[in-house]
Formats: structure tokens, sequence, C-alpha cells
């Protein structure tokens, strides 16, 4: 299985990023650290408090991505565009972080995909 390892929920360019972290710090309880790069990640306490993400903004409009792992970038890539989605974001390399790429699905929802080198060779979809 493939699964969701990071979330993002991501103010329009039109509205205030600053205070949609501040609402998800009082209404939550979230620590959104925005010390790297002025990225609001969200840490989780530890690992059974669920998966970590961010809370910032996007160049586009206001959205929530979540981001699946998988093995193979360039194949889930073209697997999501065989089945109807499109490539919003080629596959980026961040030095020292991840590497990752977005598709749209037909329903018109961003998807991130992470690359994650440590999956199991039969965890990947083969078909």
């Amino acid at each position: 299985m493939n699964p969701v390892v990071h979330f993002e929920i991501l103010a329009g360019p039109d509205q205030d990023k600053a205070a949609l972290q501040s609402f998800y710090r009082d209404t939550f309880k979230w620590t959104v650290d925005t010390s790297q790069m002025d990225y609001g990640m969200v840490i989780p306490a530890d690992e059974d408090d669920g998966i970590g993400g961010a809370v910032d903004s996007a160049e586009d409009r206001s959205k929530v991505v979540v981001y699946i792992a998988v093995d193979d970038l360039t194949y889930y890539l073209e697997k999501a565009k065989r089945a109807g989605g499109s490539v919003v974001k080629e596959i980026t390399v961040i030095p020292g972080g991840v590497t990752y790429a977005i598709f749209r699905d037909p329903a018109g929802n961003d998807i991130g995909l992470v690359l994650d080198d440590g999956l199991d060779e039969d965890e990947g979809d083969e078909d």
C-alpha cells in the first residue's frame, strides 16, 4: 500500500497564511513551525499523533493537498495521466529534503506524490 505521509492546508494568494496558521494552532493546539523557509510545518508530538503536514499558502487557490509515498514518481505520474489525471507540478527535488510531484485527479483535486526509496518492492502496484 502507498500511505498518505504528509498534508498541506493552503491559503489562497489573497488570504493571510499567518492567520490560517493561527487558526489551526488555536483550534487544534497544533505546533506550526515557520522557522524553515517560512513554510508552516505541522509537527506531531509523537508518532501516535498522526502524520506531519503544513499550513501555508498556495500560488493559485485555497486547497488541501495530501501526499502519498511511492517508490517511482514517473511511474505513478504516468499512471495518473492514463487514468484521466494531469500533472500540476513536475518532479521536483528539494535539496536536503524530499523529491515530489503533484497531479490533479479527474475531480480537480491536487494530490502529491513523495519519493520513498524505503518502500518494499512488493508493496508497489505493478499494473
